[in-house]
């Protein structure tokens, strides 16, 4: 089954953002209204729709995957195979006809549903990980939060899709565990997923935005690692510079393999077990040599500061290891010791 269809097999709940987005573009691009070549940028596109960026990427990325769209030179994508080779058209996306559809109300609004409690159920989640193996029981997180079954669901199915939980053959929900052998696996991921992103990223980074995270960096080593400030400067790196890649695809299975170590992290820092200083070092070198415009050099700082986060990371799971458990568990996460 194509991605595509597996996304709209279900009609179990309302069509997410990026397939509406998906949908509209496809038909316009298949009626034509949509000529060959002009240019698709997705800040247009997204106040059309009344959404954020994300789905736009996630929609444009499906029509370039088909060959419907294809990138240029330019920024932004040009309509039709790139073997049909106009010249980019460069106008107002609103001139051409293209109307969100009236379902993007309804999904908006199931968006704004489970946007308001999935922060909070990404971190309840994320705490309990490094302490064993939980089910997550949907009747009663939709109790706890005070949202429908069909709420709920788009949380699950989100966390899923970051890499937090899974379902086991039956069918249950279960978070974790983060072992050390899964820490090991997903940091060698990274290894061989961010160095590359990051120096396809680089060329599209502004100065002044590096820049911004150097001067943060800075008064973080002035300060010392702070947990206040230091999800900030792991974001800056990791996020806001690696995931700035053009390869969607290579940016969600990124997405997949970094949430649960900085959802894990960000909770050990609420305990109050500090970072280490060199790490503030390690992210400095990395940027410095971004704003220089050294990209190969800069990836080999990212992969050399991965071997010593995954080193970090391990022995924070041994700190971890002597304490009893989380005291204030979400009552919708059950521990259990199945492993089917």
């Amino acid at each position: 089954m194509t991605d595509m269809a597996t996304d709209t097999a279900t009609n179990a709940s309302p069509p997410r953002l990026y397939e509406i987005v998906d949908r509209a573009l496809r038909a316009a691009i298949g009626e034509g209204r949509l000529p060959e070549g002009l240019v698709l940028l997705e800040g247009p596109i997204a106040e059309i729709f009344q959404t954020s960026r994300a789905p736009v990427q996630r929609a444009l990325a499906r029509l370039e995957a088909e060959g419907l769209i294809h990138r240029f030179e330019g920024r932004g994508f040009l309509v039709g195979p790139e073997a049909a080779g106009p010249a980019p058209l460069r106008a107002d996306i609103r001139g051409f006809g293209l109307d969100a559809p009236e379902e993007i109300d309804e999904a908006l609004q199931s968006r704004a549903s489970w946007e308001r409690i999935y922060a909070v159920a990404e971190r309840q989640v994320a705490s309990c990980l490094v302490f064993g193996r939980y089910r997550i029981v949907e009747a009663e997180m939709a109790d706890h939060f005070g949202v429908s079954r069909t709420v709920v669901r788009d949380v699950l199915g989100r966390l899923q899709e970051r890499g937090l939980i899974e379902k086991n053959p039956s069918s249950h929900w279960i978070a974790g565990p983060l072992t050390a052998r899964a820490i090991r696996e997903l940091y060698e991921m990274r290894r061989l997923l961010e160095p590359p992103a990051l120096v396809s990223a680089a060329p599209t980074l502004p100065r002044e935005v590096i820049a911004g995270m150097l001067e943060r960096l800075r008064q973080a080593e002035a300060a010392g690692p702070k947990p206040e400030t230091m999800d900030a400067i792991e974001e800056d790196l990791h996020v806001r510079c690696v995931l700035a890649t053009p390869n969607a695809r290579l940016a969600d299975a990124l997405r997949h393999n970094q949430l649960p170590l900085l959802a894990t992290h960000a909770f050990t820092r609420s305990l109050g077990i500090a970072d280490d200083q060199p790490i503030l070092a390690e992210h400095r070198m990395a940027l410095e040599l971004l704003a220089q415009e050294a990209w190969p050099a800069a990836a080999a700082v990212l992969e050399t500061h991965l071997l010593a986060a995954e080193r970090r990371a391990i022995a924070r799971l041994k700190t971890l290891a002597v304490i009893p458990g989380p005291t204030n568990l979400a009552p919708y996460l059950t521990k259990t010791s199945d492993h089917a």
